[in-house]
């Protein structure tokens, strides 16, 4: 009778627990989410002068405008820089200023809605053209499910072989803004490609999916799933708020 009366106690303290956890997390999902509406995204079209992005630089930092991300190409002969500052008071007024002190070498300064708002958190798919296919097919068909609810999540995808290419093309998804999974998809991964997957998670703590293949690649992935639609649908599981899967709790078991 006390055996029982233990279990049970410990059943309750377990179901307690994971719904602490359950709620912890989704306070965190909520404040994430907060902070990201407070994000500006600005696009300034400036003339083809190389100091002119010191300039900008410089006086977004004198005015105390945040800046949460940056980008700059060149096209034709304009420079457009993107930026992402927190929408703070007087923002858009010092932005005005901006545009009057650089005069006509600024074109035009665009005010939108960031990527995160637009194109939400990115699943990165590298590996073989067959399987890649398929992984990418789950994965925009649950992307779909949770997009309509308003989530915001895209896939992106580099069909590759060589074991050079597909290392490399792994450590560059850490320089990617907004990647929040990896997807892993061949026959055969290992060397090289399985110290740029430690090396993705020790230093971005981006998660990685692998299918189960031959290689040392699935020992060093976060899940391995044999079937390369289910691989799609549980890396958009994992990253969508509106989802209640939880890929701790699964870490480093095979599908």
């Amino acid at each position: 009778m006390k055996t029982f009366e233990r279990e049970e106690f410990r059943s309750s303290n377990l179901i307690v627990a994971l719904i602490i956890f359950n709620f912890v997390f989704k306070m965190k999902e909520l404040k994430k989410a907060l902070d990201e509406k407070k994000l500006l995204a600005l696009n300034l079209i400036t003339t083809k002068d190389e100091k002119i992005v010191e300039e900008i630089l410089t006086y977004l930092f004198k005015n105390n405008i945040t800046t949460e991300y940056i980008q700059m190409f060149k096209k034709y002969d304009k420079i457009y820089i993107y930026l992402e500052v927190k929408d703070e008071k007087d923002v858009k007024k010092k932005l005005e200023n901006l545009k009057i002190k650089l005069g006509n070498r600024i074109v035009e300064i665009e005010i939108h809605k960031p990527f995160m708002q637009i194109y939400g958190k990115r699943v990165i798919v590298i590996g073989g053209g067959a399987q890649v296919s398929q992984v990418v097919l789950g994965a925009v068909t649950e992307a779909d499910r949770h997009n309509l609810r308003g989530e915001r999540i895209s896939v992106d995808t580099i069909p590759l072989v060589g074991e050079e290419d597909i290392a490399e093309a792994v450590k560059a998804v850490g320089r990617l803004h907004r990647a929040a999974i990896l997807i892993l998809a061949g026959s055969l991964m290992g060397g090289k490609i399985t110290q740029a997957v430690k090396e993705l998670k020790e230093k971005h703590g981006i998660p990685v999916i692998s299918l189960n293949m031959a290689g040392s690649v699935p020992e060093v992935a976060d899940l391995v799933v044999t079937d390369p639609v289910q691989a799609g649908v549980m890396a958009v599981m994992t990253i969508a708020s509106t989802a209640k899967f939880d890929l701790n709790r699964v870490k480093g078991k095979k599908f």
